[in-house]
């Protein structure tokens, strides 16, 4: 089974469409989104009706759920600022944002043997939680165990990388897969990022080698996207950090 993730599309249209093309020549069995779908650009509703429109399961990220608390009429859509990318979002983007979960569990029978995939959006103990590659291993351990998860999913960092960790307790392995992000990477690639997962009636947490991760890089109109950014009410800066990925 192929499985398809990607993350923190933050309203990045081109992107997100340039992705979705590359994808549709890798026939996956599944996709999902691990969220901030919105933030730093002007295409939030675009980017919305695009992952509803394809019927891609979808976390909340912590930038979607900064409309909880947005007052929309605390600033006009003339006002620059960071905000304004969340002031774009319409009435019903904001009821969909509103309405995604924190965490999506898939639980496998392989090999006569549970497998679990756990997917958030920072961590599975919190949105804004960055797990990253260098994360001290028995944290990352210790909280994979809790929500019993032998690879865990995970985006926010924009940074992708696969870890796999070897348990103290028997002789499993647990994975751990930051996605990167598909329109704001901050790994010096700007080329957006997503993953594929493939299992097989064989993978095990008793074999790193029967569990493959795939990193996909696919090159997009980064000028339209930084141009459009400099052409808003947005801060200059996210132009420029499109361009340099960082």
């Amino acid at each position: 089974m192929k499985i398809a993730l990607f993350s923190d599309i933050h309203a990045n249209l081109p992107a997100l469409e340039a992705m979705l093309k590359d994808l549709d020549i890798r026939s996956v069995d599944a996709v999902y989104c691990l969220g901030d779908l919105v933030g730093y650009n002007v295409w939030p509703n675009e980017v919305i009706a695009e992952i509803r429109k394809c019927n891609i399961a979808t976390l909340a990220g912590n930038h979607d759920l900064k409309i909880k608390k947005l007052i929309t009429n605390g600033q006009s859509l003339s006002e620059p600022g960071k905000n304004y990318a969340y002031h774009l979002i319409d009435a019903d983007g904001r009821k969909y944002l509103a309405s995604l979960p924190a965490h999506i569990r898939l639980e496998f029978k392989l090999n006569d043997d549970a497998l679990n995939i756990v997917l958030a959006h920072g961590s599975t103990r919190s949105v804004d939680e960055y797990v990253l590659e260098d994360t001290d291993e028995s944290y990352v351990l210790e909280m994979m165990s809790e929500v019993n998860a032998d690879i865990l999913c995970v985006g926010h960092s924009h940074k992708p990388y696969h870890r796999i960790l070897k348990t103290n307790d028997n002789n499993n392995y647990r994975h751990v897969i930051n996605l990167g992000s598909v329109g704001k990477p901050k790994d010096g690639n700007p080329d957006g990022c997503y993953v594929i997962l493939t299992l097989s009636e064989i993978s095990s947490a008793s074999d790193p080698n029967s569990i493959q991760v795939e990193f996909i890089r696919v090159a997009y109109d980064v000028e339209k996207a930084a141009q459009a950014v400099e052409q808003s009410l947005l801060p200059d800066e996210f132009a420029d950090r499109l361009r340099k990925a960082y």
